[in-house]
C-alpha cells in the first residue's frame, strides 16, 4: 500500500506512519454518517490517519471533534493531519485504550463514528502495529458497543461500518446495550457481486431501520451516481 499523501479536496492525510492507509471503508463512513441532528460533539473511535474526523469536519459545524487511537505511530499521524487541516482549532486526538477513555471522561458525544478491526485472530501477521489496526483481539465489537452505549447521549447516533456477514451478530450484541439500528445501507461491489460491508447507525431508541443497498462501481472505475453523489465531495476526480 501507498505511504503517499492522499489528497482530497478539501484536505490532505499523511499516511506513512500508519499501518492501515486510506481505504473505501473509512471513506464512505465519513460520507455516509448521518448528521441530521445537527451534533456538537462527534467522536471517533480508533482514528488511523484521522481521515473520518476529518471529513466530518468539513460535513458539520460541531465545536468538539475527538478522535480516539490507542497506536502510538497512528496517533501521532492523526494530529499531524489535524494540524494541517482547516479545521485544526476543533479536531483533538487522544492516545489512550477505549477502556480507559471511556473510565474517565464524563462527557458524552451527540455522534459516535468507529471504522473497527474486524479481522479474526486466525489471520494475525507478524506486524503488530496492522494486528491492531486490523483484528479484533485489539477491540472486540463487545467492547466498542458497551463503551459506545455510555459515551453517546441520550438523543445521539452511533454509526459504524462492519463486514455484512457480522451484520446481525452486531446488531445482537447492540440491543443487548440498548442500541436499535435506525439506518442500515449494505454495501457491493457492483450489482451483480456480494454484499460486502454493511453501514450501520444506532439510537437508544427503537424504531423500524431504513433498509437501502449500495452500489459502487457499474464496471472497472465506472462508478455508480448513488456512489458519486455520496462521496463527490471528498474525492478529486469526482
Amino acid at each position: 500500500m501507498s505511504n503517499k499523501p492522499f489528497i482530497f479536496k478539501e484536505f490532505t492525510v499523511n499516511q506513512d506512519k500508519c499501518a492501515m492507509k486510506i481505504g473505501t471503508d473509512g471513506v464512505l463512513l465519513g460520507a455516509w454518517t448521518p448528521t441530521h441532528h445537527e451534533p456538537n460533539s462527534i467522536l471517533d473511535i480508533g482514528t488511523g490517519t484521522g481521515v473520518i474526523a476529518l471529513q466530518l469536519a468539513q460535513r458539520t459545524d460541531a465545536e468538539t471533534i475527538d478522535a480516539l487511537e490507542i497506536d502510538d505511530n497512528a496517533h501521532e499521524q492523526a494530529v499531524e493531519n489535524f494540524e494541517n487541516s482547516h479545521w485544526g482549532d476543533r479536531l483533538f486526538c487522544y492516545h489512550a485504550s477505549l477502556a480507559l477513555f471511556t473510565e474517565e471522561i464524563d462527557d458524552t458525544y451527540d455522534l459516535i463514528v468507529s471504522n473497527p478491526p474486524f479481522y479474526t485472530d486466525d489471520f494475525e501477521s507478524d506486524n503488530e502495529e496492522r494486528n491492531r489496526a486490523r483484528f479484533t483481539s485489539s477491540m472486540s465489537f463487545e467492547t466498542l458497543l458497551l463503551s459506545v452505549s455510555q459515551l453517546l447521549s441520550q438523543e445521539g447516533l452511533f454509526s459504524v461500518i462492519i463486514p455484512f456477514k457480522e451484520e446481525q451478530p452486531f446488531m445482537a450484541i447492540a440491543k443487548k446495550v440498548n442500541l436499535h439500528p435506525t439506518r442500515i445501507c449494505r454495501v457491493k461491489g457492483h450489482a451483480a457481486s456480494a454484499t460486502k460491508r454493511s453501514l450501520l447507525t444506532f439510537s437508544f431508541r427503537e424504531s423500524e431501520p431504513e433498509i437501502t443497498t449500495l452500489i459502487i462501481e457499474t464496471a472497472r472505475h465506472q462508478y455508480t451516481k448513488d456512489y458519486v453523489d455520496l462521496v463527490q465531495d471528498f474525492y478529486l476526480k469526482m
